[in-house]
């Protein structure tokens, strides 16, 4: 059974609102959750939002990737206040009635480019950037939703390191190189960081990942996927951000396709289960989260959590649940280069037919 599903009877006695949440000067937060901060939106268990996610690497091509409105934001938060991380969060949504130790589930409905372009940086923070010549490098991408494929438009190096959250860099158009001839990437839009604010006085970075979500940079968190996210403060104070048009598993470089995206979903509050760590669910797997600066540290918490997800939610005795991952879980490399680093485990849920059907 879906985790989901156990929710539907009380979802059908409300009657859900749908809520705009543009990306606006003062609905927006730069490089930081705080649970501190004044919420941006009020709703309710079961509500929608359609929410505008800002990719703070829209400078990389302010004249592809930026209209107005983008440059309004830009213009009006102050470098020194982008800090202590670098991301571009919507929000924070206060949820009514939700408190330490709920679950907030979100389920994401739609995720569609606001523009047909994106950037990927090969930064100072990816994996290789001494063995590649200490060099930053933009690679500008050109979006076809029609066939669901990206495409290079062009390249060029950034002068130095890529240190100020975005960075207007007006590249002239005699620095533009060719690159990935004939290469066409898959499109699947999702969210890089979103999540609820830590229990934590004054701003936390949206940089490393943790139990309250963040900067996960799982591709997988798209449409039709669904986060459960503990809560840690009262109304949950949920943002999103850093958007994605594609991504590998590891984020080698440092970044992703980041462009900005237009967001449905739906936000159910649960207080009928709990769990410690941000969990996926998808149409065919779920999906457990383990972070540690130590890599191995972080395979070993998703293990752990995996076994709490086949105990507590599934009845399998814990010795069951790991031979069961042994012998059918695949624990992945998410990315490497958040300085927390992490790893996620599926597990098929087609497993579960028969015990489902008992």
């Amino acid at each position: 059974m879906s985790l989901m599903e156990q929710e539907e009877s009380v979802l059908e006695a409300q009657a859900p609102e749908l809520h705009i949440l543009q990306a606006t000067p003062k609905t927006v937060h730069w490089g930081y959750f705080d649970a501190g901060l004044a919420p941006a939106l009020r709703v309710k268990s079961g509500d929608f939002v359609k929410a505008q996610a800002i990719t703070h690497h829209a400078g990389d091509a302010p004249d592809l990737m930026m209209d107005e409105s983008i440059k309004c934001i830009f213009a009006s938060i102050p470098e020194a206040d982008r800090n202590p991380g670098v991301h571009l969060m919507t929000g924070p949504i206060y949820v009514e009635d939700a408190k330490p130790g709920d679950i907030l589930e979100v389920r994401y409905l739609s995720m569609v480019p606001r523009f047909a372009y994106g950037s990927n940086l090969a930064a100072h923070w990816g994996h290789l950037y001494k063995e590649l010549g200490e060099k930053e490098r933009v690679t500008i991408y050109r979006i076809d939703m029609s066939s669901n494929q990206a495409e290079a438009a062009y390249a060029y190096d950034f002068p130095g390191k890529y240190e100020i959250p975005g960075k207007i860099t007006n590249c002239p158009e005699c620095d533009r190189q060719k690159a990935l001839k004939g290469v066409r990437v898959p499109v699947r839009p999702h969210l890089g960081t979103a999540g609820v604010a830590p229990d934590v006085k004054g701003r936390v970075s949206t940089v490393p990942p943790g139990a309250h979500g963040g900067n996960i940079d799982n591709w997988r968190i798209g449409a039709g996927a669904t986060m459960y996210y503990p809560v840690q403060v009262d109304g949950a104070l949920f943002s999103v951000g850093d958007p994605h048009v594609s991504q590998g598993d590891g984020e080698i470089s440092g970044t992703a396709i980041e462009a900005s995206l237009d967001v449905m979903f739906q936000i159910v509050l649960r207080k009928d289960f709990s769990f410690p760590s941000p969990l996926l669910e998808t149409p065919r797997n779920w999906i457990v989260h383990g972070f540690d600066e130590d890599l191995d540290v972080a395979m070993r918490n998703a293990a752990v959590d995996m076994v709490h997800l086949l105990s507590d939610h599934r009845g399998l005795s814990r010795d069951d649940a790991y031979s069961l991952m042994s012998v059918s879980a695949d624990f992945t490399v998410t990315q490497v280069v958040d300085g927390r680093q992490g790893v996620h485990v599926r597990i098929p849920k087609t497993m579960f037919a028969l015990q489902d059907e008992k």
